[in-house]
């Protein structure tokens, strides 16, 4: 079983950025790939970014290509998103998760409560 809380969401303008973090409890953290997800209102949930087990293999969605930056310390149990040049259209509930390498929800089996990230034009 593993638990995800993610933070650093917030308010930022356009240009601006944002680091998400996702802390994870439980001592298999690093037997998953994990996976940000966006959801905006009134969309389906959207690939953001992936990462395997290690680290050393990661894979971003088209819209983020170049501006995010996934990466993890298994040490401390954590997942970062680093998210550079912000977008209005980047304004969404951000979802951290664990699985298996995928770029769907359904390749992870453990979802965060989100956090919202807004950006402003």
């Amino acid at each position: 079983q593993v638990q995800l809380v993610e933070s650093g969401g917030g308010l930022v303008q356009a240009g601006g950025s944002l680091r998400l973090s996702c802390a994870a409890s439980g001592r298999t953290f690093s037997s998953y790939a994990m996976g940000w997800f966006r959801q905006a209102p009134g969309k389906e949930r959207e690939f953001v970014a992936g990462i395997n087990w290690s680290g050393g293999s990661t894979w971003y969605g088209d819209s983020v290509k170049g501006r995010f930056t996934i990466s993890r310390d298994n040490a401390k149990n954590t997942v970062w998103l680093q998210m550079n040049s912000l977008k209005p259209e980047d304004t969404a509930v951000y979802y951290c998760a664990a699985g298996v390498t995928s770029r769907t929800p359904a390749g992870y089996r453990y979802w965060g409560q989100g956090t919202q990230v807004t950006v402003s034009s």
